[in-house]
């Protein structure tokens, strides 16, 4: 795990002052950047999306998919919590929490749009640092990688419509085209792209060089994410500093669905009898939120100054930390896990 990785929610912290403290100084420049955009899309945002998400899908060998059999069980779990209980779940939580029990204490005009953004966080299952988890948890990596991969081809279908429905269900305006268009310029476009990059990188220098050229973009990949988020706080600085609680509201029905999903994927797991090397990795990737794609569309959707682009920015403030903590919680109850299985 990188410094980048290990402290993101550090660097989250330090966007968040550095963001406010510029939009409050230089508000001119934030209102420039963000009349830069074609057919709704922010051109200065695109292009640090792309480098945010290319480096972590040229990670991906979707030949891995071939392995998809071979830990069905683990497999039919983690697919169940990805695409038929997370999304769901978490659009619950934003009813019960955002519209329901916070309601007195957010803006009133932006409760629809926080909830916009938690369900755009719950609806992509994360491509990237789950590899990180899955290695700190002992778990199969012929596993994590065809899950993975099999969640991104899944993604570029259902993500869409997954998040038209909800979004529908909390009476929310769906603009399709601009949805669609995020799928295209996020989803569909980065995977191609990273995957010719990847054959290019393998053919001339093999798996070595492969590594070399990800060391090189890893970091530049994070750095894309850091700047993105100044540019959010530096639009989003007058209402955080009004009202600062916004972002601990926020976090509370984003820490409960992590630990309901990974709890419940793990219990599967172990009720299915599968091994606890993928039933780490399934819990993990059950949690966690393609949190680069869910800014991405947030800020295409609603725009920089949204609830929903605030929402998903304090998705990516937690999920270091939360997710270290699933990854202590699956480690520490290993012995219970396979008790659990010797006795079945």
């Amino acid at each position: 795990m990188s410094i980048f990785e290990r402290y993101l929610s550090l660097w989250v912290a330090a966007c968040i002052v550095v963001g406010i403290a510029l939009g409050h100084f230089f508000p001119a420049v934030f209102q420039t950047l963000g009349t830069l955009e074609v057919a709704k899309v922010n051109l200065p945002v695109a292009g640090l999306i792309w480098l945010m998400i290319i480096p972590m899908l040229v990670k991906i060998d979707f030949a891995a998919l071939n392995q998809v059999k071979k830990h069905w069980r683990g497999m039919g779990v983690t697919l169940f919590i990805n695409w038929a209980v997370k999304p769901f779940s978490m659009a619950l939580l934003g009813w019960i929490f955002i519209a329901t029990l916070f309601r007195d204490y957010l803006p009133a005009e932006q409760i629809d749009s926080y909830i916009a953004g938690l369900i755009l966080l719950a609806a992509a299952p994360c491509t990237a640092m789950v590899f990180v988890w899955s290695n700190l948890s002992d778990g199969e990596p012929h596993f994590t990688l065809s899950q993975v991969a099999l969640n991104d081809v899944i993604m570029v279908f259902a993500f869409a419509p997954i998040v038209g429905l909800l979004l529908g269900l909390a009476s929310i305006t769906v603009p399709w085209d601009t949805l669609l268009l995020s799928v295209g310029l996020y989803i569909v476009v980065p995977v191609i792209l990273a995957q010719l990059l990847r054959k290019r990188l393998l053919a001339s220098g093999g798996e070595a060089g492969l590594q070399r050229v990800l060391d090189v973009l890893q970091p530049l990949s994070i750095m894309a994410l850091l700047i993105t988020l100044v540019l959010l706080f530096g639009f989003q600085g007058e209402q955080i500093v009004a009202q600062p609680m916004i972002i601990a509201l926020l976090a509370v029905p984003i820490l409960i669905q992590v630990y309901f999903n990974s709890g419940l994927a793990y219990l599967l797991n172990r009720w299915t009898g599968e091994a606890h090397c993928v039933a780490a990795p399934s819990a993990l990737i059950g949690a966690s939120n393609f949190f680069e794609l869910a800014v991405a569309a947030a800020i295409a959707l609603f725009g920089f100054e949204s609830g929903a682009a605030l929402a998903t920015v304090v998705g990516v403030l937690i999920e270091v930390p939360v997710m270290l903590s699933v990854v202590r919680i699956v480690n520490a109850t290993k012995p219970w896990y396979e008790r659990g299985l010797n006795k079945s």
